[in-house]
């Protein structure tokens, strides 16, 4: 067993992120077996659920004339655009049938505001609004996270950074997450989770 002082944060092991889902990413259900077996290290385990409105304004479909992974600005940010997913209620918003989710000591839901994405498990995109999961963490006594999941070069790498940047020590277990890689995303994620001091295993 680690250390009280470690939490185990599983970001979005959802059905949409996986074969066959709507935004699946390659090989997404190969993390959920690794995932099991580190929930059994860990005293304070957080899972992380993606959960949309059905209108969300991150969908391409609330965009006339736009297609998913196109760009677009809003008023906290350029946004990508994708395709309907993880919307609230769905199987596809579902966790992992074979995710050990009795195991979770919290589960924190993000991107339910229609107006604002959300990829880190600490802020919504605007990079000030809060999920809670910080002020959770303290109050367990947290202070060093180790983080799986998917995607990594999106919401993992987004909620990998906030927690360095709050002073929280960082790992990010590689063999535990899967990427969507687009346009080089997954090299640009790992090179910026690397400069802000968070540790790359696996």
């Amino acid at each position: 067993m680690r250390a009280a002082h470690e939490a185990l944060i599983i970001v979005d092991v959802q059905n949409d992120f996986c074969p066959g889902g709507a935004l699946a990413v390659a090989d997404g259900d190969a993390v959920v077996p690794i995932i099991n077996r580190l929930m059994h290290e860990f005293e304070v385990k957080v899972l992380t659920q993606d959960w949309h409105p059905l209108n969300h304004t991150s969908f391409a479909r609330q965009h006339k004339g736009m297609e998913p992974f196109q760009v677009i600005g809003m008023p906290y940010g350029e946004q990508v655009l994708w395709p309907n997913h993880c919307v609230q209620g769905t199987e596809g918003a579902a966790f992992h049938p074979d995710l050990m989710t009795d195991f979770a000591d919290l589960i924190i839901r993000k991107g339910f505001r229609r107006e604002i994405d959300s990829y880190s498990a600490f802020f919504e995109n605007d990079r000030e609004t809060p999920t809670g999961l910080d002020g959770y963490l303290r109050t367990r006594g947290v202070t060093d996270l180790t983080m799986v999941g998917l995607a990594t070069d999106f919401c993992v790498q987004f909620s990998a950074i906030d927690a360095a940047r709050m002073g929280y020590g960082v790992t990010l277990r590689m063999d535990a997450c899967r990427a969507i890689d687009m346009d080089g995303s997954l090299q640009q994620a790992r090179a910026a989770m690397s400069d802000a001091g968070i540790v790359l295993e696996g």
